[in-house]
This record gives structure tokens, C-alpha cells and sequence, in this order.
């Protein structure tokens, strides 16, 4: 099959499944309401540089060059698209874009009137976005086109006897920034040698976060100089590890931050645990008093609450994937994480430097966290080479900018 009898069969899916499922409705009506967007939006007497991020992990990629490029580069103005409702319905507000917008499918219809509207000066594609309409218009048209942070492996398309006449889309970038030597090493193998290793703009993010971090009072008054455990976008099977552990030390504290804050998810958290839980929104320094957990029960603040963690467990690697440990790690804490996590390369290395830790179960939870609150010298060690792994990786931004001629 083409690829764009594939990508018709998408459309045809995401607007059926449009009919019955909110999400995708959202994603449907956006890309529908994108060109109307840059129509009222776009200055014809301005110069854009457009960023696209599939959701919101990819977009807080991108970010730190967008923001070096706004300090250094103020002639230039940002268009910044989402794939995902989840990235554009956290940040279709965000300040650092002139312009934000969901792409439209890449149809070929779509990639002209896109691109027509828009008109940007350069494209830049953060991680893993490859929509080979829209790479091989910008490369008719002449439009410099990079890959941000990306990562390739062996078993992707781009490698596979399958995949032949999509890897040519690897050719239209004017260059690649990637993350490691594996990914320079099989895109050399397909004679693509406009590459540059330039680790992961995520470092600068988290850096520039912490220092710019959030005070929240009422933390210091709920973790009242106690050994605290502070999970990040949990899900109810990493729930299902660390609450056991935590009804059973009560002489600790805990914070949670869910991955999907609703009613519903908020309950069963509550009903999990023995102590007395505060949600977040509902918390005052007088019921904080004798509360064992704060639950975590809005958006945004999550990269703030880890500064007041012992230590970190990170969520999400007991299903799809692990969330983002160097939100935690540039504090200087211990992550700690589940099993599918081998796709990270921030994992990994965390792994190697002894600032992170993979769990298989209740059992490796339980006597890793009666070492870390018990051994204060491994607790510190750690937290130590996780906060230094991250220091030592910052730049990425950078370095990219002085490749990219603006």
C-alpha cells in the first residue's frame, strides 16, 4: 500500500472514531479549524519559524530552542503545532508562540494549503515526527527542515526491507540533531551524513525549570522535615507498588501527581490509602498538619513539587513507557522506575550512573526504599550522581543554534 492510501485510511478512521470519542473529536475540529487559525493569525510581513511536537513531551523538547531562539532572535516569530490534544490543549496558550495550531493530516491537499498559509522561513520536527508529505514539500520548496532530538533504532520503519521508499524521507532534512551514536551510526548506513549528536534539548528545559522553580509553602509545611516520596504521573499499577509500602511506613510522607487527574482516579487513590490524604486544591497549613499524603490534583505543577522530594518515583514503566525522569533527577534526588523504560536514553543512563533505579515489583520497591530512607550515604550518592548526570548534559540548545544559520 502508498503511503497516501495509508494515510486516507487514517482519516477516514480518526473521523469515525470522531463521532463517539471526545479526544479525537478535538484533535478532528482542530486540524479543521488550523488553516481558519492562520488565516486571522499569520503577519505576511513577518518571518516564521514554525515548530511541530506530536504532544506535550515533544513540545517541551522543542521549547528550550524556542526560547534561546526568541532571546537571541527576536526578528523571527514562532508557529508551533500539535499532532495530539494533549499537547495543544495544555499549550495553545503558550506565550513563546506567535501563533499555535494543530497540523492538518498529511494529505497532499493539506500540505499545500498549510504550507501555503504559513509560509515559514525554516521547519523544525521535534523527535519522532517524519510525515513524508510534509518533509517532501518543504524539501520541493527549498525550506531548511531539521529533526530535533531524535532517536533512531534498528527495528524502526526508516530499517526494515519494508520500509524502502519511506527512508527516503530521511533525505529531505537539511540536517538531523540526534541523540546518540546508534542513531548516527544506521542513518549513515542509509548514506544520510548530515547528522550531528547533540544529546537532548529536555536537560536545558529541566535546568532552566529548576532554577526557576516554584515556592509552594504549603509543601514545606506538609513535608515538615520528613523523608518524602514524591511519584509523578502514576498509574494504578504503580500505585499498586509503592501505596502497599508507603500504609506500611506511616513515618513517611508521600506526594502523588496521577497521570490522569478526574474524580474517579482521585478516589481510588484516597480509598488506597491509610493515612490521611489532602488534595492539593483543598490545602491549608492547618489540616496539612497530621496529613501522610497530598495528592496532587492539578495540572502544572509537577515539575515544582519534586524539589521537595527525598526521593522520586517516576511513572508509566509497568505499561506504555516511563514519564520524564530529569524533571526529578535535576533536583538532585534518586528516581526510581519500572521496568519498560529500555527506550529512554535518559533511563538508561540513569541507570549506569546509579541515580535511577529499575523496579520489577513490590519486592525490589520495598527493599530499595528501606535502603534509601535507612542508608544516608546511599540516598546521598545517588541523588548526587542523578543531579549531576543532568548538569553535565545541558547545551544541547546551543549547540544547535550554531548549526542552524537564522
Amino acid at each position: 500500500m502508498t503511503y497516501n492510501f495509508i494515510i486516507f485510511l487514517y482519516v477516514f478512521a480518526a473521523r469515525l472514531t470522531a463521532l463517539f470519542n471526545e479526544k479525537v473529536s478535538k484533535m478532528v475540529k482542530g486540524q479543521r479549524d488550523a488553516f481558519t487559525v492562520l488565516k486571522d493569525k499569520i503577519d505576511e510581513d513577518s518571518k516564521y519559524l514554525w515548530f511541530h511536537a506530536a504532544s506535550l513531551g515533544e513540545f517541551e523538547q522543542g521549547r528550550p530552542l524556542i526560547e534561546a531562539i526568541r532571546r537571541n532572535y527576536p526578528e523571527y516569530k514562532i508557529l508551533q503545532t500539535f499532532f495530539s490534544p494533549s499537547g495543544y490543549e495544555v499549550r495553545k496558550n503558550y506565550k513563546g508562540a506567535d501563533v499555535v495550531c494543530y497540523l492538518p493530516f498529511d494529505t497532499p491537499r493539506n500540505v499545500r494549503r498549510f504550507i501555503d498559509a504559513a509560509r515559514p522561513s525554516m521547519a523544525f520536527f521535534i523527535k519522532y515526527e517524519f510525515w513524508k508529505n510534509y518533509l517532501d514539500e518543504l524539501s520541493r520548496r527549498h525550506i531548511p527542515t531539521y529533526s530535533v532530538c531524535s532517536v533512531f533504532r534498528p527495528n524502526q520503519i526508516f530499517f526494515r526491507w519494508y520500509g524502502r521508499s519511506y527512508k527516503k524521507v530521511l533525505h529531505t532534512f537539511t540536517h538531523l540533531f540526534v541523540q546518540n551514536e546508534e542513531s548516527v551510526r544506521l542513518l549513515g548506513n542509509e548514506g544520510v551524513t548530515n547528522v550531528s549528536i547533540v544529546g537532548d534539548t529536555r536537560f536545558d528545559r529541566v535546568l532552566a525549570v529548576s532554577r526557576e522553580a516554584q515556592e509552594l509553602p504549603l509543601l514545606d509545611c506538609f513535608k515538615n522535615k520528613k523523608k518524602t516520596l514524591v511519584v509523578g504521573s502514576s498509574w494504578k499499577a504503580d500505585e499498586d507498588i509503592f501505596i502497599p509500602y508507603f500504609n506500611a511506613h506511616p513515618e513517611l510522607k508521600l506526594i502523588i501527581a496521577p497521570h490522569v487527574v478526574d474524580e474517579s482516579r482521585l478516589n481510588e487513590i484516597e480509598e488506597s490509602l491509610n493515612c490521611k490524604t489532602i488534595r492539593y486544591t483543598k490545602a491549608t497549613k492547618e489540616n496539612l498538619k497530621d496529613a501522610g499524603c497530598l495528592l496532587i490534583d492539578s495540572y502544572g505543577l509537577l515539575s515544582s513539587v519534586y524539589r521537595y522530594g527525598d526521593v522520586a518515583y517516576i511513572g508509566g514503566g509497568f505499561g506504555a513507557g516511563i514519564h520524564n525522569t530529569l524533571e526529578a533527577a535535576v533536583y538532585g534526588i534518586p528516581v526510581i522506575f519500572g521496568p519498560n523504560n529500555k527506550k529512554f536514553v535518559e533511563a538508561q543512563n540513569l541507570l549506569r550512573c546509579n541515580g535511577g533505579f529499575e523496579i520489577q515489583g513490590k519486592d525490589d520497591f520495598m527493599n530499595l526504599m528501606n535502603r534509601l530512607v535507612t542508608d544516608e550515604a546511599f540516598l546521598a550518592s545517588a541523588g548526587k550522581n542523578a543531579g549531576r548526570y543532568v548538569s553535565a548534559n545541558g547545551g544541547a540548545s546551543d549547540v544547535i543554534l550554531k548549526t542552524v544559520r537564522l
